[in-house]
């Protein structure tokens, strides 16, 4: 058994598709439906999934409420983040928290996408002897 897709509930799916495409997500430039879905690196799919497509399909749905999922995606470099943030908080999406160098070894970030959900941007830093951290 493997995890084969992460499935975001969403208002609109050409908003949200958007958002993602400037994450660098390979979106679809076409849909039928209120379903999308993409593959992302490492062969796992990402599905949009029209809000009221789910409240016809599980009986007792309830509006997504915070934060129950996050998605996290790595930049380039440090300098990357704070770029990525601003391009996006430049497009109207709105910050969460601005880019700032966090205690865990990361330029991080936080932007909204359009359902409210957070996303992370971060980079590893660079530590004393040159070599990047990773922590997730």
């Amino acid at each position: 058994m493997r995890l084969d897709m992460i499935g975001l509930t969403v208002k609109d799916i050409g908003a949200s598709l958007e958002f993602y495409k400037q994450l660098g997500v390979d979106v679809p430039e076409k849909w039928e439906g209120p379903y999308a879905d993409a593959m992302l690196e490492g062969g796992i799919r990402i599905s949009w999934n029209d809000a009221e497509m789910m409240k016809s399909i599980e009986k007792n749905f309830i509006e997504p409420v915070g934060q129950r999922i996050g998605l996290a995606f790595l930049c380039d470099s440090p300098p990357a983040v704070d770029a990525k943030f601003r391009e996006l908080t430049e497009m109207g999406y709105r910050g969460d928290s601005e880019p700032h160098d966090a205690f865990w070894g990361q330029r991080y970030a936080r932007i909204c996408d359009p359902d409210g959900n957070v996303v992370d941007l971060f980079a590893p830093l660079p530590t004393l002897d040159s070599e990047p951290q990773t922590f997730i």
